[in-house]
């Protein structure tokens, strides 16, 4: 049954449970005693306001005598769960304590939110919220560390240029961890943005697995850790790690793109149909996710189908330059070459204002049988920087540039190039 809004009080990125007495972040439940539990929910119910500790006993332990030492105690209990937001809390000696959430919190629930979204626009205006909130409290971490992940999500997505933002994203997350420590969180944020800005899965995987080691139980640790074993071709690794993070939480948005895109790559083309066709019945909203379940259908051989839903993704989400090439690679595929070509040269002159990665130009370059054009749109993603070439050797998408001897040759060519670098 759902809880009653009443029911439900938002803390920063914690949601508390009033009427079952249970703390959340990132939808793991938090250890907390019941006593711990009254006495945070005083200190909310107050919130912004010195709670005395007369008060404090009376409504927390039901006006049971108890001294300021079990106080203390039971509040410090409350600070480390709440780990680096503990000092919301501060003790005014003698008096009693007060929960003050920063005035940029309101910027950041927003932030967060439009972050949610997974659309282009909700991450521009997501960091536009993270970033009027540092300038609000330029000591708040978690603005940065907001506007470190909108830099993340618009790499990742393939939205704005890797290369273009990798600066800003680190600029940010460095300042975040000036402020507050390397917390697991911000451990698994530059593991990730090793993936999505520097193409080093494997230094991606040490920092995740640390991240895990020292404390994070986010789900969305292992669902990053198995895009690291995806990159890097271990693909049973990858598919043990999703198999943790569902288990962590079935109902995270983000299970719904990476378990078909998992799937896919293990050629496993009915399992990521059935993968798909039930994560979204649960985020029907989930363009990506639609846009990853097309893919499979379109590889178990219901084209039609694939189509359909490619064109609902792409009506979904406008923005996603990516969608309406994967629309065109499955026109093409299927005898549709004028309407693809059409698709094409669209996304080619939206080029001039926007990024659009170049592997997918390169993908439906290959299946319009353009072949020479296709492998300079691949070069064009590696002096891009586009994450997407991590996943080449796994993705059954490129398999027909596979199958050709200027594959090698790029190949060798390319690994020259970041031999170099490092």
């Amino acid at each position: 049954m759902a809880l009653a809004p009443e029911e439900q009080v938002a803390l920063g990125p914690f949601r508390v449970d009033t009427a079952n007495r249970r703390l959340f972040r990132d939808g793991v439940s938090l250890e907390l005693r019941p006593q711990a539990f009254r006495a945070l929910k005083v200190l909310i119910d107050n919130r912004g306001q010195l709670v005395e500790y007369p008060q404090l006993i009376r409504e927390a332990w039901a006006g049971l005598q108890v001294s300021k030492h079990t106080v203390a105690v039971t509040v410090n209990e409350v600070k480390d769960a709440l780990g680096v937001y503990g000092s919301w809390i501060t003790c005014r000696p003698k008096l009693g304590y007060l929960l003050e959430v920063p005035e940029s919190n309101d910027f950041i629930r927003r932030g967060w939110h439009f972050l949610n979204l997974y659309t282009r626009a909700g991450f521009e205006n997501g960091l536009r919220c993270f970033q009027q909130a540092a300038e609000k409290d330029s000591a708040d971490f978690r603005a940065f560390a907001g506007v470190a992940s909108a830099y993340l999500m618009l790499g990742g997505f393939l939205m704005r240029a890797p290369r273009s933002i990798g600066g800003a994203f680190l600029e940010a997350h460095q300042r975040a961890v000036s402020l507050c420590g390397l917390t697991p969180e911000l451990l698994a944020d530059r593991a990730f943005g090793r993936i999505i800005f520097e193409g080093q899965p494997a230094q991606a995987e040490a920092e995740l697995l640390e991240a895990r080691k020292v404390g994070s139980t986010s789900p969305h640790v292992h669902i990053r850790l198995a895009l690291a074993y995806m990159a890097l071709g271990q693909l049973d690794r990858a598919a043990d790690v999703m198999r943790r993070a569902e288990a962590g939480d079935t109902l995270l948005p983000e299970l719904t793109f990476t378990g078909t895109l998992l799937r896919l790559f293990r050629r496993d083309f009915d399992a990521a149909v059935r993968w798909g066709r039930e994560k979204l019945d649960l985020h029907p909203g989930s363009q990506v996710g639609r846009a990853f379940y097309a893919e499979a259908l379109d590889h178990a051989g219901n084209s039609e189908q694939a189509l359909a839903q490619y064109r609902l993704a792409a009506a979904m989400s406008p923005d996603i330059s990516w969608i309406r090439a994967q629309e065109a690679r499955c026109l093409a595929r299927h005898g549709s070459s004028s309407k693809a070509l059409a698709i094409l040269q669209h996304l080619q002159r939206n080029r001039e204002t926007e990024y659009v990665d170049a592997y997918f130009l390169a993908l439906v370059l290959d299946a319009l049988g353009k072949r020479g054009e296709a492998f300079q749109e691949l070069e064009r993603a590696r002096a891009e920087n586009s994450y997407a070439l991590l996943f080449v050797d796994v993705d059954p998408k490129a398999d027909g540039l596979k199958g050709s001897s200027q594959f090698g040759v790029w190949r060798g060519h390319a690994v020259a190039v970041v031999a170099r670098a490092c």
